[in-house]
């Protein structure tokens, strides 16, 4: 190598060194600004949206929890929504979820829904979850004004985890937790004997958020259950009617009306119909009654 060439060489090495020592402390300023702007986005709840909304939130501690069941019902008060505001918005919730369902299309509806029963297991635990973007993008419902959040709990951060249905008789002890009282899974006998209480024979007293339960005697699947949409000047219900000689079920929205004037008197819910057993309501929600 000449001479000349060899002092190219020096001089580029000379101003690769002063490049690299005028960049690194740049660099390395630069990556403390990311940090604090990163810390600062996560402690105020702005940005970084993917990864804060994937995070798990802490379960309940299980030591903080009253140990009791204050209804003799089989639910823990734990669960129970005491709070009106979150009574409330589970209510809106639950409706608006189970509707959607009779107005999407059906290649859309989630393929879990097969009969009335899954149609309140799909919207009740729904109804529960955190509703922030990742839930909307999975669920695919679209809302114009969401309702409000609950705030006691949700979905399935409880010490039941994932098992929300009790399916077991009897009042809840603590030992429920890790014996099968409570499980994912309950039929729509199960849900009305075991996660809700009768409130009335009288389709009047029904609010958004009620169920109408029947048994058709001399039915191979006899337990039917419809929930109420809306309530006061026109009532309306949403069912699956379930499948039917291999045929699978169908979603319906209908009023009130219809019902009692059904051509069939087994399904028509009036306290002289003794198909209808009547409007029941959630236990969660017999927290302040």
């Amino acid at each position: 190598m000449g001479t000349s060439a060899k002092s190219l060489q020096a001089g580029n090495n000379i101003a690769r060194r002063r490049w690299a020592i005028a960049i690194v402390p740049a660099a390395l300023a630069a990556l403390g600004a990311f940090a604090l702007l990163t810390q600062s986005a996560l402690r105020s709840g702005i940005g970084f949206r993917h990864s804060v909304r994937h995070a798990r939130r802490p379960a309940i501690s299980r030591e903080s929890l009253p140990w009791t069941d204050s209804f003799g019902d089989g639910t823990p008060d734990f669960l129970r929504l005491t709070d009106p505001a979150d009574q409330a918005a589970f209510r809106r919730w639950f409706t608006l979820i189970a509707e959607y369902q009779t107005i999407r299309p059906k290649s859309q509806v989630p393929p879990e829904i097969t009969d009335c029963a899954s149609l309140l297991r799909y919207a009740y635990r729904e109804a529960l979850m955190r509703h922030d973007e990742n839930w909307f993008a999975t669920t695919g419902i679209e809302v114009a004004a969401p309702p409000g959040e609950i705030r006691a709990w949700n979905y399935p951060h409880t010490p039941l985890g994932a098992n929300l249905f009790r399916v077991r008789p009897g009042s809840f002890q603590s030992g429920d937790l890790m014996d099968g009282a409570f499980a994912q899974f309950a039929d729509a006998k199960t849900l009305v004997e075991r996660n809700a209480f009768f409130v009335s024979r009288d389709v009047r007293a029904a609010l958004p958020g009620d169920l109408l339960f029947y048994r058709q005697f001399g039915q191979s699947s006899p337990w039917h259950s419809m929930i109420v949409i809306r309530a006061g000047g026109i009532v309306e219900v949403v069912y699956d009617t379930g499948p039917d000689r291999g045929r699978p079920g169908q979603l319906r929205r209908v009023a009130l009306a219809e019902l009692l004037d059904h051509p069939e008197p087994q399904w028509r819910p009036v306290p002289s119909n003794p198909n209808f057993l009547g409007v029941y309501r959630w236990n969660i929600l017999r927290g302040n009654q």
